[in-house]
């Protein structure tokens, strides 16, 4: 189906572009939201008759939206969850959630400006974007964590907590292994000072009886 559009539709194209979609797609989606019209010839023509008014709405609206995007960028959401050790959630986190947890924490935005492919299903921190105007997204950190304490951690780190974990037992164990490895070169310099200082005092032993030796063939 031939649809022109409205405003500017993600991998779709522009306002005013005549596209081609599925029929579903613009009878349950494009159509009813008023995103898109059927491309007859009539509506063709309604549309360039109200092209330069649609462009200035939808310039303020771009306006607006932008002023929003400056205060999402500037909220710390944070979603505290049950998990396990390894760092999966006792459930998820959904689109749903995300939003109220966004409009709880002063910008109003509803499901469907949530643009999540899969539900959150682990700790850390995840960069979720937020479709505020078809010309306007942003993306925002959410910060899923166990603590108020963890959250912070994880903030500070840029890492989920597991993360930071595996990273500290990694690191005690390179400490191990290291100290095992200086213990092993220690004890191998000492067996090698002990045979030096034997060969050392079996070769002066060895000049001595020759001395002697000679000494005796002398007077001899």
């Amino acid at each position: 189906m031939e649809v022109i559009l409205l405003e500017r539709i993600e991998k779709l194209g522009q306002m005013g572009d005549v596209v081609t979609v599925k029929p579903g797609y613009a009878r349950n989606f494009l159509l009813p939201q008023k995103k898109a019209l059927r491309a007859s010839q009539d509506n063709k023509s309604h549309f360039e008759s109200r092209r330069a008014q649609l462009e200035a709405e939808n310039l303020e609206r771009r306006k607006d939206a932008e002023a929003v995007a400056g205060k999402l960028g500037e909220l710390d959401i944070t979603l505290i969850r049950q998990a396990g050790d390894n760092g999966q959630l006792y459930g998820s986190v959904s689109g749903r959630d995300l939003a109220d947890s966004v409009t709880t924490a002063g910008v109003t935005v509803s499901r469907g400006q949530v643009m999540l492919d899969r539900p959150i299903k682990e700790l850390g921190l995840h960069a979720v974007r937020i479709s505020l105007h078809p010309e306007v997204q942003v993306e925002i950190s959410v910060n899923v964590a166990r603590t108020e304490d963890e959250a912070l951690t994880q903030r500070e780190h840029g890492q989920s907590i597991t993360e930071i974990s595996e990273e500290a037992e990694a690191a005690e164990v390179a400490v191990a292994l290291a100290e095992e490895a200086l213990g092993m070169a220690d004890d191998k310099g000492a067996e090698a000072a002990a045979v030096e200082d034997f060969v050392e005092e079996d070769v002066a032993e060895q000049v001595a009886e020759e001395a002697a030796e000679s000494s005796d063939e002398a007077k001899a």
